[in-house]
Parts: structure tokens; C-alpha cells; sequence
């Protein structure tokens, strides 16, 4: 009786978990309805966003999100595979938990405190150390100039990715450090014993043993940034129009789209809109995850091959 029991409840966990995400899909759909009538995917290729003639578009949201979530993972994924790296491999005894702790705090900082961090420090230094200076570099150059271009204010997509990553670092690392330490210490020895290096090792022997982990805290970190909105809302600018593809262009996101206009968004379009945008983030995630999965399977398949 005791296992019928538990084969109940776990069961029943499962088809709540299940029931929930899909209410959630439902009641989007059903309140994203009028916009997907009026503008069909034609949505998501439109830059248009104006409440006063009701003309509404994601794609300017769409980017921001995906590209400011791109430059987070750029900077956080092997920030967060070096720390997890040392804390296993390298780090003296004495210093592993101490740092440990200190990397695991950052996770516990609010994110209005990045972003107000972000704006009246960051945004400054970022700024006057790297804008100007690679604006007087590459002013004039095909494409690098591009990508600079821009006034020297310091908020826009760069500095939203940069904050993305301060933020996700704590997330990637933890949960590298401990799938780094799952692996069996008799294979890290065997290795080690046949002359291989640390970077072998890890290369070699703990990251394939590992590797489910591995991604499972990326696509955490990837989901972190992804869904992020009040460090977002201080520092990508909030400006829906798409001028340019610089660095420092400033921008907007899905989240900071439906944080700074949801609560005055008028009944009808532009709250159909808003609710839109936020079933295209769910869906974006969605399919990130089953990229993921895929990438697992391929790897699966692939294993013992070069051998």
C-alpha cells in the first residue's frame, strides 16, 4: 500500500506539473488571441511598436532577448568552467569552500541591485574605458565600425549582457563544480598515473563523464538570463527601435517590454500584444531546452566512436 501510495503521489506530481504548464500555454494563447488575429507571425518580423495607432511588433523585443542571453553565455560559460575548474582541480585545500561560498553569494544579490549597479557604475566605466576608446579605433573601419557606433552613454546591449553574465556565473559554476566532483576519483588517478595533464583530464576524462551536467547548468544559466527583468529593465536602454546592430545600441527585451508597460497597457491590442510577446518567450525557451536535449542525444550517439 505504502508503494501504491508514493506511485500515486509521484504520479500525480507529474500530471500537476504538466497541467500547470499547459494552463499557462492556454491562458496565453487566449489573451494573445487578438494580436495573433490582427498580425499572425508577421508579428515577429515587424519593428513597429506604437499604442497610439495600435501598430504593435516583437522583433525589436525578440532581439534583444536573444542577443543580450547570446553575449551572457559568451562571457559566463567559460568564466564558469574556469572557476569550477580551479575549485576541483586546482585550488588548495584551505581556499576550496571559502570561494566556493563567495562565488555562491553573487547568486543571492537581488537583481534590482545589478541593475542599479550596472546604471550608475558600470554603465559609466563601460563608457569611457571601452566605448570611446574602440569608437577612436574603429571609426571608420567596414562592419568593426558598426559595431561600436552609437552615443557613449554606457546602457544598451552589451552592458545588458555583461550584467546577464555577472548574474548567471553563480548558477553555471555551482553546478559545474559539483558535477565535476560526481566523477569517480579512481578515473581522474588513472589518467593522471598515465601521464596525463590537468587539461587532458578534464578534456578527456571529466567532461565526457560528465556532460549532462555540464549543459543541464548551461541551459539553467541560459534560462536565468533569458527571463531576467529588472537588471535588464535598468540597463538595456528600453528603446524600442532597431537603428543599428551596435554593441551599444540601446534596446529592449521581452521582459523589460512587459515590466515597464503591462500595468499601463490599455484593454485590447497592445495588452494582446504584450501578452504575445510573452508566449514567444515561452515558446523561445521551449525550444532552447529541446535543443538541448537533442545536442544530448547526439553526443550520446556519438560516444565510443573515436574509439
Amino acid at each position: 500500500m505504502a508503494d501504491r501510495i508514493f506511485a500515486w503521489a509521484a504520479r500525480a506530481a507529474v500530471l500537476l506539473t504538466l497541467g500547470m504548464l499547459l494552463a499557462i500555454l492556454v491562458s496565453l494563447t487566449i489573451s494573445a488571441w487578438p494580436a495573433i488575429l490582427r498580425y499572425g507571425f508577421g508579428f515577429m518580423a515587424s519593428t513597429a511598436w506604437d499604442p497610439v495607432k495600435e501598430e504593435f511588433g516583437g522583433l525589436v523585443m525578440i532581439y534583444g532577448t536573444l542577443i543580450t542571453s547570446f553575449i551572457a553565455l559568451l562571457i559566463a560559460v567559460p568564466v564558469s568552467f574556469g572557476i569550477a575548474l580551479f575549485l576541483t582541480e586546482l585550488s588548495p585545500v584551505w581556499l576550496k569552500r571559502p570561494l566556493g561560498v563567495a562565488v555562491e553569494l553573487l547568486a543571492a544579490v537581488p537583481s534590482i541591485v545589478y541593475g542599479m549597479w550596472g546604471l550608475l557604475v558600470f554603465g559609466p566605466v563601460l563608457a569611457e574605458y571601452v566605448q570611446q576608446p574602440a569608437q577612436n579605433l574603429l571609426t571608420g573601419v567596414p562592419y568593426l565600425g558598426a559595431l561600436v557606433s552609437g552615443p557613449p552613454v554606457g546602457i544598451g546591449i552589451l552592458a545588458a549582457g555583461v550584467i546577464l553574465a555577472i548574474m548567471i556565473i553563480p548558477f553555471i559554476a555551482a553546478v559545474m563544480r559539483d558535477v565535476f566532483e560526481v566523477t569517480p576519483p579512481m578515473l581522474k588517478e588513472s589518467a593522471y598515473g598515465l601521464g596525463a595533464t590537468t587539461w587532458e583530464v578534464v578534456s578527456k576524462v571529466v567532461l565526457p563523464y560528465t556532460k549532462t551536467g555540464v549543459i543541464g547548468g548551461i541551459m539553467l544559466g541560459l534560462g536565468r538570463a533569458i527571463g531576467e527583468t529588472m537588471a535588464i529593465t535598468f540597463v538595456i536602454g528600453n528603446f524600442n527601435q532597431l537603428d543599428s546592430f551596435s554593441l551599444f545600441q540601446a534596446a529592449n527585451s521581452i521582459t523589460s517590454a512587459l515590466a515597464n508597460e503591462f500595468a499601463e497597457a490599455a484593454e485590447g491590442l497592445h495588452q494582446a500584444s504584450l501578452m504575445y510577446l510573452g508566449l514567444v518567450l515561452f515558446f523561445i525557451t521551449f525550444v532552447i531546452l529541446s535543443l538541448s536535449k537533442l545536442l544530448l542525444l547526439q553526443l550520446k550517439k556519438g560516444e565510443g566512436t573515436s574509439a
